[in-house]
Order: structure tokens, then sequence, then C-alpha cells
């Protein structure tokens, strides 16, 4: 079950929900706008040959900061992690799906690449994994609305929220973009687990 903007509103008056900040004429028909922030992160694709999700990326990858006088330029197929301008905190009992605004779509905007869903009990700035797929660059905007959070109802509330018990959860609380940290599915000696140490 999607809620709609009677519900959302309610959530958001009570607390159930918090979107920090809400900005105003954000809230959809059955839907939240999100905004971009001014973090990014990018590869430094001139000194690496290949991405080996069995190992660390973080060193592959460089900041990029924008604010209201500065834009982030995609340029076509290349990619990106970004972040909302808005901290979300999800309840036990409901999951996020984020989703791309229709105009930047048809542009060729695409604001995640497989990892669109939040789970109950995560507390974020939710990461944009941004791509171009149009023949020519994209300028993004420092808050600009980039993508819209849809809330789905669980049947009932999780026994086991994201980041407690034994989960691994690798990206509560993220504040800034983080890089891929799928290397800590793999055992020391890069043997593959019978079954993954974490769920993402």
């Amino acid at each position: 079950m999607i809620l709609s903007d009677r519900d959302l509103k309610k959530a958001l008056e009570t607390g159930h929900i918090k979107i920090d900040p809400l900005f105003p004429n954000s809230i959809q028909p059955a839907s939240v706008d999100l905004h971009l922030s001014g973090d990014f992160l990018v590869f430094k694709n001139n000194q690496h040959v290949c991405i080996d999700p069995g190992q660390p990326t973080d060193a592959m990858m460089e900041e990029v900061t924008i604010d209201e006088s500065r834009q982030f330029v995609l340029h076509p197929g290349e990619f990106a992690l970004g972040m909302t301008y808005e901290t979300v905190s999800m309840p036990n009992d409901l999951v996020l799906q984020l989703n791309g605004k229709s105009s930047l779509g048809r542009v060729g905007l695409i604001v995640h690449t497989t990892a669109g869903y939040i789970d109950p009990g995560n507390v974020l700035k939710i990461t944009l994994e941004l791509v171009n797929l149009a023949n020519l660059p994209i300028k993004l905007y420092y808050k600009m609305p980039v993508a819209q959070a849809v809330f789905v109802k669980l049947t009932s509330p999780v026994d086991v929220p994201y980041a407690t018990g034994d989960l691994g959860s690798k990206y509560f609380k993220d504040m800034k973009p983080k890089a891929s940290q799928y290397y800590k599915n793999f055992v020391k000696n890069n043997e593959w687990l019978d079954y993954p140490l974490t769920h993402e």
C-alpha cells in the first residue's frame, strides 16, 4: 500500500516519517520531492583499469562539491554518486522507493541505477546513483528537485530494523556519498562466501 498525500502529511506531522528539511510544495499526490545536495563522488577513471567489487573502491573516487554558484555537469555515459539534500528517517513499518522525476528522465537522467530502496529503520541522506543516458551533458543544480520518494506500508513492522541485529548494514546515517562497501561481502582471502555477510 502506497501512502497518499493525505497519509504523508499525517505521518510527517506526527513525526512517524521525518524529512529534514521539508521543502515547501514538495508533497505530491503519492510521493515527496527530494532535492540535490552539493556533495558528489566520481571515479578517477584515468588512474584505474577496472572496478573490482572484491576490493575497497574509496581511493578510486574523488569528492566534488557544488553550491548556488557552481553546477555539476554529468557527461554522456558518466556515473556519479550524489545525495539528497534532505535527511530521511524511516519508521519500522514503511519502506521507501526512490524514483526519478519525469521531466529529468525525459532528458536522460537516471537517479538510481539499481538501489532505489531504503529499508525500515534507516536514517540518512539518500545516495543517488546518477547516470546520463543522453548524448549531451546534463547540468545539475544545487537543491534542484531531483527525485521523488514513495512510501510503502509493510504488512507488519519489521522485527530487525536496518543497522540492528546481525545485518551488518553498511550505509546507516550516511550524510555524504559513500563508495561501495561491497568488498565486505568477501572473506579476507577474497573467496566468496556461501552467503553474504550483509544484505547489500
